[in-house]
């Protein structure tokens, strides 16, 4: 031990010698540096760099002192310690972030839906009027003591863009709608109505004039009309991503706030296709405490229906405590329409649709139409309308009744309102005249309804049962299964993904550079040169772009050919917009002098290095001109941690130099060829591939010069195709075509921590080996699946395949494979007539060379009535169990039951999913969400596009025929697992490894390349370094978004909303040699050591979609004291801060 302290106190000297040393290096830089119009601001800097070598000492120092004494951290009292991941492997068992995680899962109490689904039958009997259900019986005196009292909701379904676009749906009906419903709603304080799209509401906002818009703020007060949700759109809930949701969340929430003064209480989602979890937290986070929702799988509704459980509180899978409870109440019938919302028997209920009235254009189709309610026929139309509330009762806990009113576009004509509002009306005059029948009925809204809902289960000591789970995969009929929509339009789904990383990246930097600019004056103003008012109205533009594709008929894929290009060209638009943003303000930051910073719109001082041409092209990289003269490329990291990247620019010569322009050092570097075809390489272009370290959200500037013949390392080509030998054209490049034995012999490459084999005929990986570790089976195939013959087919929405299942990939001509070998990556590129595949190793340290990339190019226009898969076939022992992530937010286990059909065991995977067991886990992570299934012990496999002649009879009227050119991007992480490992069995809670959360954060949040003029005229620009160190590798920069003025709008405040998210993590996988990454060892955080040197001027943790009323006071503290900040494992916060 005493040997030990001795070696601890040399390394400690030795690393403060360093320290001294290199301080005095630095003074004596800054004292003889030229420092013209040095100001406050350049010493400030300065002094930053000094702190930066301080901190980055004391990491060092605390790094060596657990390393050699391997001891604990110390945990006191809402300490916020960082510990290295060099201790992850101390006996004393899990990583603190592990067992903070490991807290938090969820208890056996109250229902699971995963056991739910193994004990349900899926047999669908007849229920007879109520087909999917049963028979409802009862006595008639249930009410005597307590009334049945009912809330009928009148509401008005809008799809922002479907069959229509949104511009035409919104001219066409919903501005009517909206302004019948002011005129309406404002003739009796009894009528009431609900509306859940913002998207529309705020476009109608905008059209009418002040008169109205204090009407509507009368409406609303008085409790006659509720906004509810709140959101940009009624958001799908299985291809989006939880920051596109929460996006879509905040902008409808800010919007009403601004505009309105209030806040949503309940959630709407009556037609999303499935529902997950993530949209409940996050509801429940924005300050919401109830939900309604709509489409769950029928026999689920029946179960629950059975069971009266169709009223619960939904609790995450990975919370043991009640905090994210949020009281749901699932809709028991068919759908939201009226002829299923009233009770169970829908011919009934339909004639209770008086827009449906003789002469109207809509009819029943039970044909038994709608009577006008009079003193005749009032008295046997009320009794016929409570049997059916009455027996819709029946499956709830209390004696209230949610009754909706309304369908897709209702009330557009003014008649349609005084029908419905004025027949039911007489109707509920009618009950209140006969207080024998012991029901009370009127309009309502959801607040009205959770209202009456928690006041009588209170009285009664009444509570509603928990519930855990996903509602996926939906069906409505048979074995009609929603799995389709999983991969629809592909292309666009991609699209979304880049508009997401883009707007992220955009709102960063944004924020960043007000926060420097009002540092760099001293004064809190912002430079008059920088357009900031108008780089926000793009940022808000590209917020609404990317919260209108999150509508469920856009990101699902499910909106006829025209719409789908009106979003897409939203969101191409968007993109390019927010690249105006992001360079401007990359621009300002780099300047070394910021009185050279002049906006030029039409000739901006930098360009991003790639150029995407139309809404459904794919992104082409440009030609960068080099000579002897250096070109400056800008790096832009978009994450919070720093990584090794591989930056890749095409370049006009063969021979290319990158030096760090800073440092001058010179950068591991590669010249790969640009293939024109598959056997063709560009004489005029070529891939330059560089290493670059990148700071955490740093921008870093390299120089690129033309080198001399010879100098930079080329790659080595090496051509395999079984009968044809190719006939291969580059001048500039090695290449070989193995023959014999040599060409029978596997594909092998490697790097230091992973080796693959692959076929030589196919090239396509075939097995996998970690380090020194046994070699483990992991193939590549690819099927296709076709659909049924003789009855339904596969369409937008559904999946239903033909009864042969899968059928292996076929080519007439065998694939063209090429590989590629050099300094800085290596890959198999196979070429097949309907895709292009490659596997690729980074040759680098770090998490970025642990896992082998997967890119598929896919083009399937030319087939019929086809869907193209990848499936993965291991040896992992996963029995029928694995997990799939709903929406970038959690993982949620999977089985694959074969008492369902083969599409009912595809779910949603927005971002990740894997296979495990005891010894080992396969994890697939992906740059864009699709459908995933395991139908197999060790198999998992994706839909990668689908080309379906004929509409599925859901509405849209037409198949899927509009496919493109699509990329797909995926990693593949092979982890071993120890310690920590569980059975597979049972309703367990997983989350991913640490490294798998590092390669999805680099995965979706690429790198920026931006390139600056080739001229000699060039500013000096320096590197703009915003943190000291890298955030703990749980913690997640989801945002940091600029809020708008409060005085002024369309226009930046100082306020930001910062968003975190603290992750949960997997204790069993840990990869050697360990993560050079730290995390908090407790909940509590301090934000300002966090972001140092970044300071907070104020800092209120708020709601997650910032209202103010949800902002906690800033508690008071001395000056020198930690922000402290709990930040819990899974949970997202946010704070209203002002950045200084």
């Amino acid at each position: 031990m005493k040997m030990k302290r001795n070696l601890f106190r040399l390394l400690v000297g030795g690393v403060f010698c360093v320290l001294v040393m290199s301080l005095y290096h630095v003074l004596e830089m800054m004292q003889g540096a030229e420092t013209p119009g040095q100001d406050f601001y350049r010493l400030q800097q300065q002094i930053d760099k000094l702190e930066r070598l301080l901190s980055d000492n004391n990491r060092l120092v605390v790094t060596l002192r657990d390393s050699l004494l391997h001891r604990q951290p110390a945990r006191g009292a809402g300490a916020a310690v960082n510990v290295s991941a060099g201790s992850a492997h101390r006996p004393a068992g899990a990583l603190p972030g592990c067992r903070l995680a490991q807290e938090m899962k969820g208890g056996a109490d109250g229902v699971q839906l995963l056991d739910v689904y193994d004990l349900l039958p899926f047999n669908n009997p007849d229920g007879g009027a109520w087909k999917q259900g049963f028979q409802i019986s009862y006595r008639g005196n249930e009410w005597d003591e307590q009334p049945l009292e009912v809330l009928l909701v009148p509401h008005s379904h809008n799809d922002p863009g479907w069959l229509k676009t949104f511009e035409n749906y919104y001219q066409d009906q919903t501005k009517h709608i909206l302004n019948n419903m002011l005129i309406k709603l404002t003739e009796d304080s009894r009528r009431k109505m609900i509306w859940a799209e913002i998207s529309y509401f705020s476009k109608w906002w905008n059209d009418i004039d002040e008169q109205k818009r204090e009407m509507v703020k009368r409406l609303v007060g008085a409790g006659q009309l509720e906004l509810v949700t709140g959101g940009w759109v009624m958001a799908d809930e299985a291809n989006s991503h939880y920051f596109a949701l929460l996006d879509q969340l905040i902008e409808g929430h800010q919007w009403i706030q601004r505009h309105l003064g209030v806040r949503p209480s309940s959630g709407w989602a009556v037609d999303p296709f499935g529902h997950s979890p993530s949209m409940a937290y996050l509801l429940k986070g924005a300050g919401l405490n109830n939900m309604v929702i709509q489409r769950v799988h029928y026999a689920v509704k029946k179960q629950f229906a059975q069971q009266k459980t169709l009223e619960f509180l939904w609790r995450q899978s990975w919370d043991s405590s009640p905090r994210s409870d949020i009281t749901c109440h699932m809709m028991p019938f068919y759908s939201y329409d009226v002829p299923h919302t009233c009770g169970p028997n829908p011919a009934v209920c339909c004639q209770f649709d008086f827009h449906r009235l003789p002469g109207r254009r809509t009819m029943c189709p039970w044909k038994k139409s709608p009577q006008p309610i009079t003193e005749q026929n009032v008295q046997e139309r009320a009794l016929l309308l409570l049997d059916q509330y009455r027996q819709k009762s029946r499956l709830f806990r209390s004696h209230v009744l949610l009754v909706p009113l309304g369908d897709d576009f209702r009330f557009v004509e003014a008649s349609e309102w005084d029908a419905q509002f004025s027949n039911y009306q007489k109707l509920f005059d009618y009950f209140d005249q006969h207080p024998e029948l012991h029901v009370k009925a009127r309009f309502g809204t959801l607040s009205d309804y959770f209202e009456a809902l928690h006041r009588r289960l209170n009285a009664a000591g009444t509570t509603l049962p928990t519930l855990r789970g996903d509602f996926f995969t939906y069906a409505d009929r048979d074995d009609h299964y929603w799995s389709g929509y999983f991969t629809s339009r592909p292309f666009y789904k991609r699209l979304d993904r880049t508009l997401e990383a883009t707007l992220r990246a955009t709102e960063i930097l944004f924020s960043l550079t007000l926060a420097e600019m009002r540092r760099f004056r001293g004064d809190g103003r912002l430079v008059s040169d920088f357009p900031a008012r108008e780089h926000f109205q793009r940022l808000t533009a590209g917020r609404r772009s990317l919260a209108l594709f999150q509508h469920h008929d856009a990101v699902t894929g499910t909106a006829r050919d025209p719409v789908v290009v009106d979003y897409g060209t939203r969101l191409f638009h968007s993109i390019l917009n927010l690249r105006q943003v992001l360079q401007s303000s990359a621009h300002w930051l780099l300047l070394l002098d910021k009185s050279q910073y002049h906006h030029d719109q039409s000739k901006p001082f930098m360009q991003l290095d790639d150029v995407i041409s139309a809404h459904d092209a794919l992104p082409r990289k440009t030609l960068l001109a080099l000579n002897d003269e250096p070109r400056s490329l800008i790096i832009f990291n978009p994450t919070e941690q720093l990584r090794s990247s591989v930056i890749s620019v095409v370049v006009d010569s063969p021979d290319a130099d990158v030096i760090d322009a800073a440092t001058g050092r010179p950068m591991a570097a590669q010249i790969s060829a640009v293939w024109a075809e598959p056997n063709q390489a560009s004489t005029e272009q070529f891939q330059l591939d560089f290493v670059a370290e990148l700071p955490p959200l740093s921008l870093v500037v390299y120089h690129v010069t033309k080198a001399s013949f010879g100098s930079a390392h080329r790659a080595r080509y090496s051509f395999y195709c079984r009968g044809n030998p190719p006939v291969v054209q580059s001048e500039h490049f090695q290449v070989s075509r193995p023959e014999g034995p040599e060409a029978d012999a596997p594909l092998s490459l490697s790097n230091q921590h992973i080796r693959i084999w692959s076929s030589p005929e196919t090239g396509l990986l075939q097995k996998l080996r970690l380090q020194s570790g046994p070699v483990r089976d992991v193939r590549v195939q690819f099927l296709w699946y076709g659909t049924r013959r003789n009855q339904d087919k596969s369409g937008a929405y559904l999946f239903l395949p033909g009864e042969e299942g899968a059928q292996p990939y076929s080519s007439s001509e065998p694939p063209l494979v090429r590989v590629s070998r050099g300094p800085v990556f290596s890959d198999i590129t196979s070429c097949f007539r309907h895709f292009t595949h490659t596997v690729r190793l980074y040759h680098l340290d770090g998490h970025a060379g642990r896992s082998l990339e997967i890119s598929n190019m896919v083009d399937i226009r030319s087939e019929f009535n086809r869907e193209l898969v990848m499936r993965l076939v291991s040896d992992v022992a996963n029995g029928n169990r694995f997990y799939s992530d709903l929406n970038g937010f959690q993982m949620q286990q999977r089985r694959t039951l074969q008492k369902l059909p083969l599409q009912a065991n595809f779910y949603p995977m927005t971002s990740a999913a894997f296979l495990q067991d005891a010894a080992s886990r396969v994890s697939l992570l992906s740059a864009q969400s699709q459908a995933v299934a395991s139908l197999r012990p060790g198999e998992l496999e994706v839909v990668l596009d689908r080309r379906l002649q004929q509409d599925d009879n859901r509405g849209l009227g037409q198949g899927v025929t509009d496919n493109k050119l699509t990329a797909s991007l995926y990693h593949l992480l092979l982890e071993d697992r120890r310690g920590g490992a569980e059975d597979v069995g049972g309703a367990s809670v997983e989350h991913l490894s640490l490294l798998a959360h590092l390669t999805s954060l680099s995965l979706n949040h690429l790198p920026i390349t931006m390139v600056a003029p080739s001229n000699s005229q060039t500013p000096a620009l320096r590197p703009f370094l915003p943190l000291r160190s890298s955030l703990p590798c749980d913690v997640h920069l989801l945002n940091l978004r600029t809020l708008e003025d409060s005085q002024e709008a369309d226009s930046p405040s100082q306020e930001a909303a910062l968003l975190l998210h603290r992750k949960g993590f997997d204790c069993s996988s840990a990869p050697q040699p360990p993560l050079a990454c730290t995390w908090s060892a407790q909940e509590e955080v301090d934000l300002d050591l966090l972001f140092s040197p970044l300071r907070f001027r104020s800092l209120r943790r708020s709601g997650l979609t910032l209202l103010r009323e949800d902002d906690q006071p800033e508690s008071a503290r001395q000056p020198a004291a930690p922000r402290g900040a709990r930040l819990r494992p899974m949970e997202v916060s946010a704070f209203r801060v002002e950045v200084a």
